[in-house]
């Protein structure tokens, strides 16, 4: 299970003094606690905790930009480094080639013919790609093939 994975990764952390990946691991484990509490569940899926966890990059992604044009250049360092290691326990993400291919794959599926049916493609698409790739790359993608 991924929860167990994380908690091995903290304590290889602790013995390596590994300060950066230690505060990473940690949040990680705080949100997953902070989820557990918040639906009273003793245990959580492997899913959520990637959502946790995806919801988690694109928070220190989107401060280390906001730090970035404020000229705090390391603090933007600080939260890529630990964007990077909380990437290490994510799905390989899908390169723009691979999530076009998987897409024109599920538009045939759903059988969308038009922008109008975007959203039948979308349901399915987030299904899918749980994981493996950005809500906005998947919404810009599909727009730009149902636009064909």
């Amino acid at each position: 299970m991924l929860e167990i994975k994380i908690n091995d990764a903290i304590k290889a952390s602790m013995l390596a003094k590994d300060k950066v990946r230690l505060e990473s691991l940690r949040a990680i484990k705080a949100a997953i606690l902070l989820a557990k509490t918040a639906d009273g569940a003793q245990e959580i899926s492997d899913a959520d905790v990637l959502k946790i966890m995806q919801k988690l990059v694109k928070q220190r992604r989107e401060s280390a930009e906001t730090y970035r044009t404020a000229g705090r250049e390391e603090l933007a360092a600080a939260e890529t480094a630990e964007a990077a290691v909380i990437e290490e326990f994510l799905p390989k993400s899908l390169s723009a080639e691979e999530l076009e291919a998987e897409l024109t794959r599920i538009i045939s599926e759903v059988g969308a013919q038009s922008p109008a049916d975007m959203g039948k493609v979308m349901k399915a698409a987030q299904a899918a790609l749980a994981g493996r790739a950005d809500g906005r790359a998947i919404s810009e993608c599909v727009k730009r093939l149902l636009a064909k």
